[in-house]
């Protein structure tokens, strides 16, 4: 047999989710000469044969009445596999089920194709077909909003799927679990001041200065441990002789910090302190099963796992418990204040967790779940405002104002780490990450001083406006974080450059916004 052993892995945002011909080769090495071997790459190697993400082209028609009503909509893709059919051929999955994204557009139709080409496959990135169907139908919203003369504001209210009619069943045929996209535009507007920031926005048009401003709203829906209907992860709970528990999670961390968040939920369950929880991954001898960590599935699916088995453990122990206290099993409560289990109204007799692990006929006491959920749909609001040196095409970011629904929030502090880093590398695509080859197909973006990088010195301090709304579809009402960042404010970094060189002429520009493009079409116009 083959024991795998995962240490700390580096985030992989979707590249990293498929082998790669060097992870099947090196065991070979190994057995081959009889001894261990480990490979190493060049930063220009990695650039060229680890999978970059997106590669999709959109053609889009949008239709409705002179009053606002969204009523057609036509998404076709156009994705470049690269030279083998890896994950980005199949991304359409994601990027078709969410194409109208937050809008009751009744007539809808989607297609897609999938052309392999002579450049380096195409693989999952952070949003993985999601952040795609979000750029384009926000920037459709925006062109039928200036094509008919309304505020692109008032035209997503009126457009909005209504908090009151959740679950809701989209033009596509996707069913969305719950939602207030109104009330996270409200937020999102509000923390940012929109009112005064147009005000701002006359005063510089009037002055004609070259540093223009502009501001750019998008509101995302997004699908986490989907697509429908959903999945299962691996999740066991024991409890040792000790009196601790040991959780085993077949969900892998690589920087979303599922040790603190799993221990959280198994300590809720079982009425003990999270230093009381050992958290186990990342090793088959010890975690049998498990799917892995991707599409923003691992607390929806591996804690509501972890969840479910504890709650069997409890109940477990609640029985044996009620053998040693001599009393109705429907008496025995857990009290984690009294550190252990006794019987109601009588916390002066308590047996521990250690006692009751103890006593268990089988000396232990555990349970595994793996049951298959439902996905979620999160969502939110993201509002940009930018700088434009219309003279150059210089872009800088000003500020970034983000209402990210979660579902139910386990720990705020994680969940703020996981927008952080979706929203900087959203600003990132909207404004110059970009892969690039010559005409004959040789890669040009072969290392960090050819491929543009977001830094801090390009981001300001993200202004972040939480926001839960509960999903059925899970014990714990979770729903992703991880890629929403990334979903939201790219459109809306695209919106407040456009927006800021709209009086000059400009109507579109593809991202990445880079000066010289920018510049261009402030030219071309």
């Amino acid at each position: 047999g083959i024991q795998v052993i995962v240490p700390d892995v580096g985030g992989g945002f979707g590249a990293k989710i498929a082998p790669y011909p060097e992870d099947a080769l090196l065991p070979w090495l190994s057995a081959t000469v009889g001894r261990p071997v480990r490979w190493f790459e060049t930063r220009t190697e990695n650039m060229n044969a680890m999978g970059p993400g997106r590669g999709q082209v959109h053609r889009f028609v949008i239709g409705g009445t002179r009053d606002g009503d969204l009523t057609h909509y036509r998404l076709d893709v156009l994705v470049d596999s690269g030279a083998y059919a890896r994950i980005g051929a199949f991304l359409p999955m994601f990027t078709l089920p969410m194409a109208v994204g937050v809008y009751d557009i009744p007539n809808v139709e989607t297609g897609a194709r999938s052309v392999i080409t002579n450049t380096t496959p195409t693989e999952a990135y952070r949003g993985a077909g999601r952040p795609e169907a979000t750029l384009t139908v926000e920037r459709a919203v925006e062109l039928f909003a200036a094509e008919i003369g309304m505020d692109p504001i008032q035209l997503r209210r009126l457009n909005f799927f209504r908090a009151e009619d959740f679950p809701v069943t989209t033009g596509v045929g996707t069913e969305y679990d719950s939602g207030d996209y109104e009330v996270s535009l409200d937020l999102a507007l509000e923390a940012a001041g929109y009112d005064e920031l147009r005000a701002q926005q006359a005063r510089r048009r009037a002055d004609g200065g070259p540093l223009q401003m502009g501001i750019g709203v998008a509101t995302y829906v997004e699908v986490t441990a989907g697509p429908a209907p959903g999945g299962d992860e691996f999740g066991r709970v024991e409890i040792t002789p000790e009196g601790r528990a040991r959780i085993y999670s077949g969900s892998l961390s690589h920087g979303q910090s599922h040790m603190t968040t799993f221990s959280m939920i198994a300590a809720d369950r079982l009425g003990m302190e999270v230093d009381d929880i050992d958290f186990v991954q990342g090793d088959t001898d010890l975690v049998p099963h498990g799917q892995g960590t991707f599409g923003s599935r691992s607390t929806q699916l591996g804690g509501s796992a972890i969840h479910d088995a504890a709650g069997v453990v409890v109940d477990e122990a609640r029985r044996v418990a009620a053998d040693l206290l001599e009393a109705d099993v429907s008496d025995v409560v857990l009290d984690s204040e009294a550190g252990g289990f006794h019987v109601v109204g009588s916390p002066s007799v308590t047996r521990s967790w250690a006692e009751v692990a103890a006593a268990a006929g089988k000396g232990v006491l555990d349970a595994e779940s793996q049951e298959t959920r439902l996905c979620s749909y999160p969502f939110g609001t993201h509002v940009a405002v930018v700088e434009v040196d219309v003279e150059t095409g210089h872009v800088r970011l000003d500020r970034m104002v983000t209402c990210d629904d979660a579902g139910r929030i386990i720990n705020p502090v994680i969940v703020e780490g996981q927008r952080h880093g979706g929203i900087a590398q959203g600003v990132a695509q909207a404004l110059m990450e970009e892969v690039s080859y010559d005409a004959d197909g040789n890669p040009q973006t072969t290392n960090f001083a050819d491929y543009g990088i977001i830094s801090m010195a390009e981001l300001p301090s993200f202004e972040l406006v939480p926001l839960e709304t509960p999903t059925p579809n899970n014990p714990l009402g979770v729903k992703g974080i991880g890629e929403s960042g990334a979903i939201g404010s790219t459109p809306a970094v695209q919106s407040a450059v456009l927006d800021a060189v709209a009086h000059l002429g400009v109507t579109h520009i593809d991202v990445p916004l880079t000066p010289r493009k920018v510049w261009a079409a402030i030219q071309g116009a």
